[in-house]
């Protein structure tokens, strides 16, 4: 091919980019929401001082926190009485070039802790570290320790969530991919990457064993509170898969709930209910590329930045959605701040004492949503 040929091809590529993540997302938003309550501009906004992307919220045994991972890979605590956060634990002993707020290219010399979950029993609190797998800390924080970095010698590459049984003394926990790092999340959608894990850790035995394989960006994990199955959001179909462990049904997977978005968390609230962020609704630009196998390879082969990407999966105007499920999978209550006038790409829902407390894994702060 002649060098003009490729100046035109080249500029055929440019153009086509611009358009297709500047215009067709603003022309073609996500659809609205009928039975939602665009409710949730009304939530208390509390920053994340000097740091990004509070993905997940726990509160500790004492009822103290919330407790969230960042971006440069700290772990922090809210303290009430001040109303200040707190560096609480890390999971990277390599601190010193952690200094910025939030650098994708460092996360694998950071870490980047995502899901959260405390032993009610022993207060320690587990950590689903995207590069450094399922990790510990104790009730006085600091360094946390590995507890396990592979299953069936396949080293987990983007540990996501987590859930613990109590009873059992086991944790439940995904590996949303085994091709795709964190950062290259929007590339592991638009793949069609079905490498997802849903993995079981022994306390006792300290064994791993994959439970399910399959799964398209699997996600968040919520253990149901009669212990009878897990649920898995796999974000690129929008579905909340349900996993059996008892019954007859045990081992085998069905869907508990399709959704209008990608789910991110899953929290389960005192009644048993469960409470799901969606980091976006699906609009229809993203469903025709999700629904042509090749469309999303090829999308990936044009020079489309990471937020270019993303644009084209989340639609126009950033927004919130949260939906609260039955324990059936029903779906009771869909809450959203449409125009993202205070929230934005929603990552979980933790239900405490009447209030929502909402994480986002992009934003600097997080929300408090009065129930009543």
């Amino acid at each position: 091919m002649s060098s003009r040929r490729l100046e035109l091809a080249g500029g055929t590529i440019a153009v086509l980019s611009i358009v297709l993540t500047l215009y067709l997302p603003s022309l073609l938003p996500p659809p609205n929401l009928p039975a939602a309550r665009d409710e949730l501009h009304a939530a208390e906004i509390i920053q994340v001082g000097g740091a990004v992307g509070p993905e997940s919220l726990v509160f500790d045994p004492n009822g103290e926190g919330p407790y969230t991972g960042v971006a440069d890979g700290r772990i922090l605590k809210w303290q009430e009485g001040t109303r200040t956060w707190i560096d609480f634990a890390f999971t990277s002993s390599q601190r010193k070039d952690c200094v910025r707020p939030f650098a994708p290219e460092l996360e694998h010399v950071c870490g980047r802790p995502l899901g959260l979950r405390f032993d009610q029993k022993t207060g320690d609190l587990y950590i689903a570290d995207a590069y450094f797998g399922l990790l510990v800390v104790g009730p006085a924080g600091g360094l946390a320790t590995q507890v396990a970095t592979e299953a069936e010698n396949q080293p987990f590459y983007f540990t996501n969530d987590m859930d613990i049984d109590e009873h059992e003394d086991v944790i439940y926990f995904t590996d949303t991919s085994t091709s795709f790092r964190r950062r290259q999340f929007s590339s592991s959608i638009f793949s069609g990457d079905k490498t997802g894990r849903l993995m079981k850790y022994d306390k006792s035995s300290k064994e791993v064993k994959v439970l399910l394989r399959g799964i398209a960006f699997a996600n968040g994990v919520a253990l149901s509170k009669d212990r009878s199955f897990v649920l898995i959001a796999e974000s690129s179909t929008c579905k909340i898969l349900r996993y059996w462990l008892t019954g007859p049904n045990t081992g085998n997977v069905d869907t508990f709930a399709v959704l209008p978005g990608y789910p991110d968390n899953i929290r389960r609230n005192p009644r048993g209910e469960f409470w799901v962020a969606l980091h976006a609704k699906k609009g229809p630009i993203a469903s025709w590329i999700l629904a042509k196998p090749g469309a999303g390879k090829t999308l990936l082969k044009l020079p489309l930045s990471f937020k270019q990407l993303h644009v084209l999966l989340v639609g126009g105007k950033p927004h919130a959605t949260v939906i609260k499920l039955s324990h059936e999978g029903k779906i009771l209550e869909i809450l959203e701040d449409s125009e993202g006038k205070s929230l934005r790409f929603a990552s979980e829902v933790e239900e405490k004492d009447g209030k929502l407390w909402i994480g986002s894994v992009l934003m600097p702060f997080i929300g408090i949503y009065s129930l009543n």
